[in-house]
């Protein structure tokens, strides 16, 4: 059955099978037409390339239009003309568009400049093994990256956007920015090779500074700087002006790179049977440096006549034959042996083990015999080749580890290839085990090649100051000179090109705030601000001028970058998250663990403290990302990595009962909302974070009264503002609202369901009822005191905060005062952790704590006291303690007595409470609050069953601590003017210190405690309740004015 569209045939060309192509930003079905004739055919890497034209013709063209910008940058020049945005159509395919980049990007100055001197430093064995781990190391990290890659998109950004996509906002941004100045010291170590190539090799009379006295590698570095500042300006203006100068040197330095390859392993070929003629001087065996003499002698004969040499000159104070010359000098010969014996000499044997040194030390050929003298001679100032840093073998790995990066090249232009999710993987991978290749055999042909003093001569001073690996190459040096030379540049050139974009992109997802300007640039998208920032750090690196001393600071830096690759593939995978389907299957989460663990490994190997100092600096971009940046939802596997370690913690929490040494207020808080859906009481919350300090578990919930499908829209304001209030706050927890037809039972289904597993909470906080006395509002009172029975039945705690209005804010601070804890029955130690909790926090650092406590007619005081200072001993809590002794109430209150036995009292109220609770008598509720505040004004009360309350006024000290403005608590049976130990009340008023007795102090009531005591009960201090019993006491908490 045909299912195409009018006008078209089963037969029509342009339609195809009827099987829909997948539509992927990747794929151009304008490629993909004209590619039908070739189908089938497998040509290897250049399948991809067969278009329309034969196949020599696609490569020249694709050669003609090669790139190595990353992606992103050819856009910004698209206003040209149509023939350039016909141009940045995504075409590429494996070999133009990822292999030849890749290796581009990681063979480089390294190579050139120092692979020779790590041969003939570490020895064949142990240079093999370094290479080795590098190379393994981004193996690992490309068949990460290639599942990485092929799971989705990868736009500009590369690295940065598949961790940040991976591990989340906090990591991608961290090293992000680690990848970044990995990047761009990248171009400075580009940059100081291009200038050591150019004064060391080249042309050596343009320096700058010369050097006098001994002083030449301090002149060196001068120049360094100099030549250094002036091409990474030059080089900023070229990419400011337009990268489409550095697209169309692209294919020349790429050409430059592969003639130097061939040139190096063609002259390996021709030392087989016509080694080059490079010959090196030893005195005894210590190497010379050619710079300074031609003739390899002491003497030399003309017309007959014995004369000396410019090298007897060097050595000794004249050039009479009976000169004072030095003493090695004058013991040992000068010899002249082959510098490049050639593969088949038989020199691997000699070049298989290391020989490291200190700096300032000769290079010497230990095989040969050598006379030191009796004495130690003085080395400095004669024409040695000496070694220019101490060397061993982890700064090796460090020098080295840069010329194996690069392997992003592929992954960072993947918009721009035809099939990414499979261009990227074969690309790379082939590209890196090209390179290893390369690499590997270079130490094993170098090590058969090359005499071992000129693989250790750095500079190749020995060899008349040519470059080592030129000496090799065929069919002249000039080859590896000038190619290396153009080869640096151009990496130069596009680390500055691709630095500042990699910063543009993590500016613009917004995750920085402080970065959020680096965003911007010219109309065209260039990154100007970025360009800039990018020359500046860049400087930095020039300033330092060691090629040796940049090199171990990019590879922390891109080191830290693979690992975090390797470990975003290992999570992804062990998560088994719905969307990782990466199309690329050769990937195990081991492999990508033991990458990044030979990452780590190799961080601490090159440099522990350069391995230090960029994990902190990942670490402070890290946290100040997590508390400073924007909130970003990408799905990323750190958010998935959370809810399972969560879910593990909740099921391991639920397995088994808390310790009592574990136990803390789980706080579930209940919130009034205004009819605009505001909190009525935000205090609550600002009392909430002084008790948790963000630890443990905090739920803020609401009720909203109707149906869920009338309310969801007022449900989600009231989350915004409770949960915009709660940042406000700092309060740490979760927001949960719930809608039910009435109040009541919203806030059982709060007190029953709040919470998930052993996550729930223990506590319930709420604010007293301000209206539950008023007839006309019948059920405020009925709510109130069910809410009481749940907690109860639910055996939780129930904390009620009086005047929650008049409780301190967060940023309030106490300079004195005192948190007065009424401890009237015993609960186990709430009543003492819940002081102890708040003086956690900044607002009740510096207040005091107190206990009181109650001792009727047949209790020893005194002995109360002694047990209750032990056991706030044992709970190793500092707070005075005082006994109040209630014989009976005989108080004077506006001019009349109340005189009654406190057990009577106790019983009628217990008998009134429970009836009231029980019942729920509204008359019987408002009776007792009539009875409570018309006998006992300021008197703590408590109550088994029911509510501690306490009346507007301040409660009264103990008579050992009589203050200004307070009332004794025991009033002298004798008098009803005076007390024991302090003015009488109308004395303290007349006196101007009782004006706070109308102030309404914040009071908080514990009316339920159901917590186990942290000591046997046959030890208990007090013949009071068991903890069992529902508890009822309350604590009270001033300050001090």
């Amino acid at each position: 059955m045909w299912w195409g569209g009018p006008g078209h045939s089963p037969a029509d060309p342009e339609v195809g099978d009827g099987v829909p192509r997948e539509s992927s930003p990747f794929i151009t079905n304008a490629d993909m037409d004209k590619g039908i004739i070739y189908e089938g055919k497998n040509m290897a890497l250049f399948e991809e390339e067969m278009d329309s034209n034969p196949m020599v013709s696609s490569l020249l063209n694709k050669l003609a239009n090669y790139t190595n910008l990353t992606q992103g940058v050819i856009e910004h020049e698209a206003d040209e003309d149509s023939k350039r945005r016909e141009i940045k159509a995504p075409r590429m395919g494996t070999f133009i568009g990822v292999y030849l980049p890749c290796l581009q990007n990681i063979l480089g100055v390294i190579l050139f400049l120092r692979l020779t001197w790590i041969v003939g430093t570490a020895g064949v064995l142990e240079s093999f093994i370094i290479v080795f781990m590098c190379c393994a190391c981004t193996m690992l990290t490309a068949i990460s990256m290639s599942a990485i890659a092929t799971n989705g998109v990868v736009p500009a950004g590369g690295s940065y956007y598949m961790i940040s996509r991976s591990l989340g906002p906090e990591f991608g941004g961290a090293v992000g920015l680690c990848f970044y100045l990995g990047t761009t010291f990248a171009g400075a170590m580009y940059i100081l090779g291009t200038i050591e190539i150019l004064l060391t090799y080249i042309s050596p009379s343009a320096a700058i500074f010369k050097s006098e006295d001994g002083g030449e590698a301090e002149a060196m570095l001068n120049n360094m700087r100099v030549y250094g500042t002036c091409i990474i300006a030059l080089m900023a203006i070229v990419v400011f002006v337009g990268v489409k100068y550095v697209n169309k040197l692209a294919l020349v330095f790429l050409a430059c790179v592969i003639l130097s390859i061939i040139a190096i392993y063609a002259g390996v070929i021709k030392t087989a049977f016509d080694p080059p003629d490079f010959r090196i001087c030893l005195l005894g065996n210590r190497t010379l440096s050619r710079r300074n003499f031609d003739t390899c002698a002491k003497f030399t004969k003309i017309d007959n006549k014995t004369e000396t040499t410019r090298l007897w000159r060097l050595f000794c104070d004249s050039a009479l034959l009976n000169a004072t010359c030095d003493e090695y000098f004058s013991l040992n010969n000068v010899t002249e042996i082959q510098g490049i014996p050639g593969v088949s000499s038989g020199v691997l044997i000699d070049n298989l083990w290391s020989t490291y040194s200190d700096k300032g030390s000769v290079v010497e050929k230990r095989e040969l015999p050598s006379l030191t003298g009796t004495e130690e001679t003085k080395v400095a100032g004669l024409p040695y080749v000496f070694t220019d840093i101490m060397t061993f073998f982890t700064m090796l790995v460090g020098i080295y580890f840069p010329s194996v990066t690069g392997i992003m090249a592929g992954s960072n232009r993947s918009g721009d290839l035809k099939d990414a999710q499979k261009s990227i993987p074969t690309g790379t991978i082939l590209a890196i085990s090209t390179t290893s290749f390369i690499y590997l055999s270079c130490i094993v042909l170098f090590g058969a090649c090359i005499e071992g003093v000129i693989l250790r001569d750095k500079f190749g001073e020995a060899v008349n100051g040519n470059l080592v690996i030129g000496t090799l190459a065929w069919p002249s040096p000039w080859v590896i000179v000038i190619g290396s030379f153009f080869s640096t540049c151009g990496a130069g050139l596009q680390s500055l090109t691709g630095a500042p974009r990699l910063l543009q992109a993590i500016s613009r997802d917004g995750i920085v705030p402080f970065l959020h300007v680096f965003g911007h640039g010219k109309a065209n998208g260039e990154p100007t601000w970025a360009l800039l920032l990018t020359a500046c750090i860049c400087e930095i690196g020039i300033l330092i001028a060691s090629l040796d001393s940049v090199a171990p600071i990019l590879s922390m830096f891109f080191l830290m970058c693979y690992m975090f690759v390797n470990l975003a593939c290992a999570v992804q995978t062990l998560l088994r998250t719905p969307n990782w389907r990466p199309r690329f299957k050769f990937y195990h989460w081991t492999l990508s663990f033991l990458g990044m663990s030979l990452c780590l490994a190799l961080m601490f190997i090159c440099s522990w403290y350069y391995a230090l100092i960029a994990m902190v600096i990942a670490g402070c971009i890290y946290k100040y990302i997590e508390y400073r940046g924007a909130e970003k939802e990408w799905g990323d596997g750190i958010r998935g990595l959370s809810l399972n370690a969560a879910r593990y913690a909740l099921l391991r929490v639920e397995a088994g009962h808390p310790h009592t040494k574990n136990w803390r207020p789980q706080v579930l808080v209940l919130l009034n909302l205004d009819s605009e859906q505001l909190v009525k009481h935000p205090r609550l919350l600002s009392f909430t974070s002084q008790l948790k300090a963000g630890k443990g578990l905090t739920i803020v919930g609401s009720v909203l009264q109707g149906i869920y499908l009338d309310k969801c829209v007022e449900v989600q304001k009231a989350e915004e503002n409770v949960k915009s209030l709660m940042a406000i706050e700092k309060t740490k927890g979760f927001c949960q609202i719930v809608v039910s037809p009435s109040l009541r039972d919203g806030v059982s289904h709060l007190i029953q369901s709040a919470g998930l597993g052993g996550m729930k909470h223990n506590t319930v906080l709420m604010a007293w009822p301000q209206s539950w006395k008023l007839t006309d509002n019948p059920f405020s009172w009925k709510n109130f005191v069910d809410t009481v029975r749940e907690t109860t039945a639910a055996q939780q705690a129930l904390l009620v905060a009086k005047n929650i209005d008049l409780f301190p804010a967060n940023q309030e601070r106490f300079s004195e005062g005192n948190i007065d804890v009424w401890w009237i029955v015993h609960d186990g130690g709430m009543l003492m952790l819940l002081p102890f909790l708040l003086r956690q926090h900044k607002v009740w650092r510096k207040c005091k704590m107190r206990i009181f406590t109650v001792a009727q007619m047949d209790d020893n005081s005194i002995q109360m006291k002694k047990d209750l200072q032990m056991f706030l001993y044992h709970l190793r809590l500092n707070a005075e303690v005082e006994v109040v002794e209630m014989v009976s109430y005989k108080f004077l209150h506006n001019g009349f007595y109340f005189t009654s036995l406190f057990s009577n009292l106790l019983t009628t109220v217990q008998k009134l409470i429970r009836f009231c609770v029980i019942y729920e008598d509204k008359t019987c509720c408002q009776h007792l609050a009539a009875v409570l505040e018309t006998l006992l004004p300021g008197q703590p009360l408590v109550c088994p069953g029911a509510v501690c309350l306490v009346q507007d006024q301040l409660p009264p000290c103990p008579p050992s601590l009589p203050m200004p403005g307070l009332l004794p608590l025991q009033p002298s049976p004798a008098s009803a003017d005076l007390t024991p130990d302090g003015p009488s009340r109308a004395t303290l008023a007349s006196e101007g210190q009782g004006t706070g007795y109308g102030r309404p102090w914040p009071k908080l009531f514990l009316l339920h405690s159901l917590l186990q005591p942290a000591y046997p009960a046959s030890h208990t201090p007090y013949p009071f309740p068991t903890p069992s019993t529902t508890l009822r006491t309350c604590i009270w908490m001033k300050q001090q004015q």
